[in-house]
């Protein structure tokens, strides 16, 4: 055994962490007691009356530790003092700026060579030396790759035969794409920068009157479709003679002949995306291409009220954000030809397209999902992606499933023990997945992954702060965290390479400046450090395409965005999200109330998936429709003396209580007001989604959808709650 760990480095380096993990918190004299060594007496005389065998198992752990201390991993030194990860800028009313970045001027793109999207991907052709680009699979297949000169190619076909079917190079003419992830709809938008028209995305869950919404704003002639059925929904509107200005839909899937005769008699062209591609080759146009000033994306918001609004982005803001986010982690992660990325969050949103800009920069590798998000982990094996982008809502899934397959009190104990260990190094700085933890604990978790990421990047939605620390440790990789809107492109903040700490949202982006205003009506004051969040920079949109008075809303006339969201600044420099403006109401005591801010809060009830706290300004008190974990609350539920399955255990009115009261009381800890605590809750079994129409595809509570959803649950429960 000893000769085996002598010759083992990996075994040694495991062995060693496991004994130092155990003596590391003992105090000189209790190591010496427990190797019942002299305290400070006469250590040749004690050598000398040893045995042999002694001796040599003191060699062989002086050995162990001295290989563990040689090879013990460094921690990664952050790029700038974590205690001050932003400064005030001078002569700015208290807004804030990065520290990283080197100077005063806001950061408007990383290389010379790439400063609007077109360059953007001739940069990634060039440096790839056209290697594989865009990856798709069919069930149980590997990726299949189109390289990189092969999208440029198809890219200036389509948009040569946009230009023989009436398109315009012009950063006037739009164009839709209503289509899933998947390597045509890279294809089509490269198509439009390549000739500086500019992408108009539309997705299912915006609803048929928003889609016809945003094709008469932006009138939108031509949209290019993924499959024959959204083909028929487009044709719906032009017959009911909804969206006149549709002429041209382009079909990325085989469709039949029927599909085209019901084109013609709504004087809609219907052409497969081969076909237009094939008249491009034969009538091929020399690129256009655009200005980092010009239009690039008009980026329609879903929203949780009204029509959505076209959020203006140009080639510059887009270049601008993912500049900011290489910029802040070019001490820890240099991206390079050999990155793959998993693309299956919605394209028509920015936080997704930021991340592939990166990619497509610099010569790496986009995967697209099948289309099942069900099937996500087996893509992933397939894939084996080294970024990883995510929402809280599937880190919070991830979290759950890893500790319901914990079931039993020893097996749990064993797993939070071990995600202590390596919390601990993670605290440190030390971001690694090869210890003892990761060989005995991890590694099947890392393993569904692809078990390559090598980093993760969360946005969209509060993380919380016990997910995001377990699953730093048990990934092994570099876990970010950002915060933004569409309207400044994707991210105004991101977390700092070295401070692994939850609760925060990360500094300022060297590409844009941050300032708190007082929000006089909820009480916060930028004396404490607290107000409504503005953004300032290149990466800040243009505005809101023909829509003036929600573009003053959002811009002021010094050109600050305001999210509507409520910040404070933390001791570091980092900012705190803690509220949303936007989302308040008055009770009938006239007390103000951000329901946001609450279910946050209430989420991290241990058998909680989802919740929706609803109050009216008739009623004194919050009512709230819980939807319990499937994994999670059996066993939750178990421990405290409730059996079933989880459809009898919903409708457990003893258990619905437990639940009101583990709510209440993460409220007290919380220093929720009484007025802000819920009094009643109706336990709802199928979760809210995009598909039933109660989720933004960004994985946003609709607040309106989820209150007319819920109108007889809510009455009954202020019913019985008088």
């Amino acid at each position: 055994m000893l000769t085996f760990f002598l010759v083992s480095g990996g075994s040694l380096w495991l062995l060693a962490e496991f004994i130092l993990s155990i003596l590391e918190k003992m105090q000189t004299q209790e190591i010496l007691r427990m190797l019942r060594l002299p305290e400070l007496g006469d250590l040749g005389q004690f050598f000398r009356s040893l045995s042999a065998t002694t001796l040599v198992s003191m060699g062989a752990l002086a050995a162990i530790l001295a290989y563990w201390f040689t090879h013990r991993p460094k921690a990664l030194q952050p790029p700038c003092d974590l205690l001050m990860q932003s400064e005030e800028v001078e002569d700015s009313g208290g807004a804030r700026r990065s520290v990283i970045g080197g100077g005063p001027q806001l950061l408007t793109h990383y290389y010379d060579d790439a400063q609007t999207m077109y360059q953007v991907f001739r940069r990634g052709l060039s440096i790839s030396g056209n290697g594989p680009c865009l990856g798709s699979r069919r069930p149980k297949q590997p990726y299949q790759w189109l390289s990189y000169q092969e999208v440029a190619d198809r890219a200036e076909f389509l948009g040569s035969g946009l230009l023989q079917h009436n398109c315009k190079a012009s950063t006037d003419q739009f164009v839709g794409v209503f289509a899933q992830n998947r390597p045509e709809w890279i294809i089509a938008e490269l198509a439009c920068y390549t000739y500086s028209m500019v992408v108009v995305p539309l997705y299912d869950t915006l609803g048929p009157g928003s889609i016809r919404y945003i094709i008469n704003t932006a009138d939108i002639s031509t949209v290019i479709v993924d499959k024959p059925r959204k083909a028929v929904l487009l044709l719906e509107h032009v017959q009911r003679k909804e969206t006149p200005g549709l002429k041209l839909i382009i079909l990325m899937e085989p469709f039949e002949d029927s599909l085209k005769e019901k084109g013609q008699e709504c004087g809609v062209v219907i052409k497969s995306m081969q076909a237009v591609e094939d008249c491009g080759r034969e009538n091929h146009h020399a690129p256009v291409p655009p200005q980092p000033d010009d239009l690039s994306i008009v980026c329609f918001t879903s929203g949780t009220t009204g029509n959505p609004k076209g959020a203006m982005l140009t080639h510059g803001n887009v270049v601008a954000d993912f500049s900011g986010f290489l910029k802040v982690t070019e001490s820890q992660w240099a991206p390079t030809c050999a990155d793959v990325h998993i693309s299956y969050l919605p394209l028509a949103h920015m936080f997704e397209r930021m991340v592939q800009s990166v990619v497509y920069c610099h010569g790496g590798r986009v995967g697209f999902f099948q289309g099942d998000i069900r099937l996500l982990s087996d893509d992933m094996k397939a894939l084996c992606p080294t970024i990883f982008p995510v929402v809280p809502r599937l880190l919070n899934r991830m979290y759950d499933k890893i500790f319901s397959q914990a079931d039993t009190p020893l097996k749990r104990w064993l797993l939070e023990f071990a995600a202590k260990r390596k919390q601990a190094e993670v605290r440190s700085g030390i971001i690694r997945n090869d210890s003892i933890w990761d060989e005995l604990f991890f590694n099947k978790i890392q393993a569904s992954l692809g078990g390559c990421v090598r980093m993760i990047v969360t946005g969209a939605a509060p993380a919380s702060p016990t997910v995001l620390g377990f699953l730093r440790a048990a990934l092994g990789c570099q876990v970010y965290e950002g915060y933004g809107q569409t309207e400044c492109t994707a991210g105004c903040t991101f977390t700092t390479p070295g401070d692994w700490t939850s609760g925060h949202v990360g500094a300022p982006l060297p590409c844009n400046h941050i300032k708190l205003i007082d929000v006089e009506e909820l009480n916060y004051w930028t004396f404490k450090g607290e107000g409504e969040i503005c953004v300032r920079g290149p990466n800040v949109f243009k505005g809101y395409l023909k829509d003036e008075d929600r573009t003053k809303e959002a811009l002021d006339s010094d050109g600050w965005l305001h999210t509507g969201d409520i910040g404070k600044w933390l001791p570091a420099g980092t900012l705190k999200v803690i509220d949303r403006k936007k989302h308040i109401f008055k009770l009938a005591q006239g007390e103000y109330v951000a329901p946001e801010k609450i279910e946050n809060l209430y989420i991290r009830s241990e058998p909680v998936a989802q919740i929706y706290v609803h109050g009216d300004s008739l009623k004194a008190f919050l009512v709230g429709i819980v939807v319990p974990d499937p994994e999670v609350m059996p066993y939750w539920a178990q421990k405290r003396g409730f059996e079933g399955t989880y459809a009898e255990l919903c409708t457990n009115q003893e258990l619905k209580k437990a639940i009101l009261e583990d709510l209440v009381r993460l409220g007290k800890e919380s220093g929720l007001h009484s007025f802000e605590q819920v009094k009643a809750i109706h336990i709802h079994s199928e979760m809210f989604s995009v598909q039933n129409g109660l989720l933004t595809p960004t994985l946003k509570a609709k607040r309106t959808e989820l209150r007319e959803y819920f109108k007889k649950q809510i009455e009954e429960l202020y019913s019985i709650s008088v």
